[in-house]
């Protein structure tokens, strides 16, 4: 599926993918700095039950959040990482169980190890500061995504 969007759009989508897509589900985040990839997860984040901050684990590299509905949202951010495998060293292996919500930013930091089933987000800028070209292909058999427009995909 492939949309342009506005910003409010792109968090609107993200809350619904959130409320809505069924676990496990596993979304590689993918843009370049500034394209939204941050925006995206927190919606998607407060979609899911999250509530409060939601900052970016640019420094951290990740962040875990339980949800009231028993959602484990998984937030990571590989852009500092200097090899693949260190994702080993953020719990890589324990991702992707049955009630997990996984978002990666910067999954071509660790392209060989990215699991599939899962989600390909890719957000581009269109040159109008005000919107995002946004498109989603699932790889292998992931959970199904609500469409940008609202219905299902």
């Amino acid at each position: 599926m492939e949309a342009v969007l506005t910003e409010e759009a792109l968090a609107a989508w993200g809350r619904r993918i959130g409320a809505e897509a069924r676990t496990p589900l596993v979304i590689a985040l993918r843009g370049d700095l500034g394209a939204g990839k941050s925006t995206l997860a927190r919606a998607v984040a407060h979609g899911a039950g999250v509530v409060g901050d939601v900052p970016s684990p640019t420094f951290n590299l990740v962040f875990r959040y339980d949800t009231p509905r028993g959602v484990q949202v998984h937030h990571l951010d590989l852009y500092r990482l200097e090899r693949p495998d260190e994702v080993w060293e953020l719990g890589w292996g324990e991702l992707g169980g049955a009630d997990d919500l996984v978002m990666i930013e910067w999954p071509e930091r660790a392209e060989a190890l990215l699991p599939s089933p899962r989600w390909e987000v890719r957000i581009e800028d269109e040159g109008d500061p005000d919107t995002r070209r946004v498109l989603a292909l699932a790889v292998g058999d992931a959970s199904p995504l609500p469409a940008m427009d609202g219905g299902a995909a």
